[in-house]
């Protein structure tokens, strides 16, 4: 889905509390396998966040990678064209990677500005015109396995929008595998 054509993100179209029920949950709890829970995710994501694109970074970093960095490989993307699945790249240490690495946060950004401070991939970005980001992190106890990440083309989200990224980023992570001999350190700063 081209997210420039998409309408803009109302109330109405971003009803949160009646797009992730009961009955998505089950009918997600009832899928065979990874890649069809992942398009009934990304099916309940466009109710969502209307005019956004939506991927997973599984961190595939081990023991024997640099220290102060993570690798990511793409499980899962709703631009595979654009952005392919199994894509990688490095993230040394940024407010981003520590704010979802080592806190185990939510990052909402919001503006060009802070993608173009926070990605590297920006210019790619910006022909979708990508003015905001919710990357809610995949947690197994205190280690960050993976992003889910929602970019959107409206310049600041909507509160019941990032709680429903949130909720199903929840719903996601049982089908995102941990990857085997995952492993990474950064030195933690102190907050500002």
């Amino acid at each position: 889905m081209d997210p420039t054509t998409a309408p803009p993100a109302t109330s109405a179209t971003s009803a949160t509390a009646t797009a992730i029920t009961a009955a998505f949950l089950d009918s997600l709890a009832e899928t065979q396998d990874a890649g069809e829970a992942m398009r009934l995710i990304d099916q309940r994501r466009l109710q969502v966040a209307p005019g956004s694109i939506f991927s997973i970074q599984q961190n595939v970093t081990t023991d024997s990678d640099a220290a102060g960095q993570v690798l990511l490989r793409r499980f899962y993307s709703s631009e595979a064209s654009s952005f392919p699945v199994n894509g990688a790249k490095r993230k040394t240490l940024t407010p981003w990677s520590e704010c979802l690495f080592v806190r185990g946060r939510v990052f909402v950004g919001e503006g060009e500005h802070v993608l173009a401070s926070n990605f590297d991939d920006f210019e790619q970005m910006r022909e979708y015109r990508l003015r905001s980001v919710v990357n809610v992190p995949l947690m197994q106890g205190r280690t960050c396995f993976a992003t889910f990440n929602v970019f959107g083309t409206r310049e600041h989200w909507l509160p019941q929008e990032v709680l429903g990224i949130r909720m199903l980023a929840l719903a996601a992570a049982r089908w995102v595998p941990v990857a085997p001999r995952l492993a990474y350190s950064f030195e933690e700063t102190p907050c500002p």
